[in-house]
């Protein structure tokens, strides 16, 4: 097993961060949120070598979902996540395509399954904890990797910000508490990685964000 890494693929008219997660030694990867643009995805994949071993959510919305399926039938691979909590919303993409206006290659998600709180995923050797973190949407997952220090944690937390809850299913307290409850105390120094713009560490967020303060 080598060393832990990641690219980022900015997709879709929302810039969604979908991230390609590998092995540096093995280059057994996954695709966290392979929102749309499924060619600039197999592009970087190609690029960095990475052999696709599955393709992981963390939610059900449009630009994290969106081209999930297309990518998943490229490969042959399963499809995680994100919580049942979510299964109408990716059941419903296509609609929410027509909200936004944005049709392009939008399918609606059927996932080969769903996770839980304290389940694990993993590829070439390095093990993923789940934890489930509603707020943003109702079925939201974050994945943890202790070993590396490392939180993919999707629209939950930015740097500076937190994850919107003004769309159906969005729930304010519900996304603080989780912040509060599951991700601040992973520690100061983990690190991590979100669905739009720049990651972070734990503990600047905990000192300077203004929306958990």
């Amino acid at each position: 097993m080598g060393q832990l890494n990641a690219a980022i693929v900015q997709v879709t008219p929302f810039q969604q961060n979908c991230t390609i997660l590998f092995d540096e030694e093995t280059k057994a990867g996954v695709v966290v949120d392979p929102g749309g643009e499924v060619g600039r995805i197999e592009d970087a994949l190609a690029q960095t070598g990475v052999l696709l071993k599955e393709i992981w959510l963390t939610h059900g919305h449009i630009d994290h979902a969106g081209g999930a399926m297309d990518l998943k039938e490229a490969h042959g691979v399963d499809l995680i996540g994100p919580h049942e909590a979510d299964r109408e919303m990716l059941l419903n993409l296509e609609t929410q395509a027509r909200m936004f206006g944005v049709m392009d290659a939008v399918r609606d998600v059927t996932p080969d399954r769903f996770l839980t709180e304290g389940e694990a995923v993993s590829f070439g050797g390095h093990v993923f904890e789940v934890l489930h973190c509603p707020g943003h949407s109702p079925g939201h997952v974050v994945f943890v990797n202790r070993a590396a220090r490392f939180a993919h944690v999707g629209d939950v937390l930015f740097r500076g910000s937190v994850g919107r809850t003004d769309l159906p299913g969005g729930d304010h307290a519900a996304l603080i508490a989780s912040i509060r409850d599951k991700l601040l105390p992973l520690g100061d120094d983990f690190g991590f990685l979100c669905g739009h713009g720049p990651g972070g560490r734990i503990g600047e967020e905990r000192l300077t964000n203004p929306f958990i303060q």
